[in-house]
């Protein structure tokens, strides 16, 4: 058995993952309420920019930071860059397609339980891929157990992201549901790596022959962290700039009221509609404040125009 380990920069790495982790699910649950306000292309819109904040920051940021943290005494670990790239662009998907499940559909258990579900095994999933990129020259192996319990973990922590999203408000609600989520994602990650275990490889054997030399942490993950980081404060800003939840359906209201009003007081009796033309009564007072419970009664046919 080959000795390894998780915190080999102390406790920088698992709470800086931890952190980044919540940053993440903290942005998609405000994009994810914002869309429950919205309907059809805008909408769709504040779900994929929630689902890119998770899948990035919230786990796939979160995952290789701890990684960082993770080292054998006297190797060098390399990683794959196609299969880490792929490995995110495979939490980004799977967490957008959760997302417009609830998103869409967000009445019910059903699309709850099963956009959940979905998120939770993008996320194990991309987990098990990050794990895949590794490149050392030793046997890599799992704890079935484990395996199963850490995809568990991500399953409730996706039912858990999606219910906090479609039924908690408020700052503090918020807060507290993503440090829930960043406690899931991070549990998740060391679960799985407490199941994994490397072993020494006969010559040419182990992982280094399953996809090449690959690049070292600071070569392509560091600076990928960081590009993904700035990304992350950019959606901040987003965020922070555009109305809230509770904004945007109060809006809608008020536009709804306008619409009425416009329709009812001027929609037939503007200054030269036909109707008002024709003196048929459908003027401002017949069919508009006056005539429709806002005012104290309401004019006949041939009374608008005296």
């Amino acid at each position: 058995m080959v000795t390894v380990h998780n915190f080999s920069e102390g406790l920088l790495t698992p709470v800086l993952a931890y952190l980044m982790s919540c940053l993440g699910c903290f942005l998609g649950l405000q994009c994810t309420s914002r869309a429950t306000a919205l309907s059809g292309r805008s909408r769709g819109r504040w779900l994929l920019l929630g689902a890119l904040s998770i899948g990035t920051t919230g786990i796939w940021v979160m995952h290789f930071i701890a990684m960082l943290g993770y080292t054998i005494p006297g190797q060098t670990i390399r990683y794959n860059v196609i299969v880490t790239i792929l490995s995110m662009i495979v939490a980004v998907v799977v967490v957008t397609v959760g997302l417009l499940i609830v998103g869409f559909r967000p009445e019910g258990l059903r699309p709850l339980l099963l956009g959940g579900a979905i998120i939770g095994i993008g996320v194990a999933s991309m987990h098990y891929m990050g794990m895949y990129a590794i490149r050392v020259p030793d046997s890599m192996s799992f704890n079935p157990v484990l395996v199963v319990l850490s995809v568990v973990i991500a399953i409730v922590a996706g039912n858990a992201a999606l219910w906090a999203a479609l039924r908690l408000r408020g700052l503090a609600a918020m807060l507290g549901a993503s440090a829930i989520m960043g406690v899931a994602v991070s549990g998740m990650h060391y679960t799985g790596m407490a199941g994994m275990h490397m072993r020494m490889a006969a010559p040419g054997g182990g992982m280094a022959a399953m996809g090449g030399g690959g690049a070292t942490a600071g070569e392509f993950l560091l600076p990928l962290i960081l590009g993904i980081s700035t990304l992350a404060f950019l959606v901040t800003a987003v965020i922070t700039l555009s109305p809230s939840e509770a904004e945007i359906r109060e809006d809608a209201v008020l536009m709804s009221r306008l619409s009425n009003l416009s329709g009812h007081d001027f929609g037939n009796g503007m200054p030269g509609s036909g109707a008002a033309a024709n003196g048929n009564g459908n003027g401002i007072q017949g069919n508009g404040i006056h005539g429709n419970g806002f005012g104290s009664r309401r004019d006949t046919p041939g009374h608008s125009r005296r």
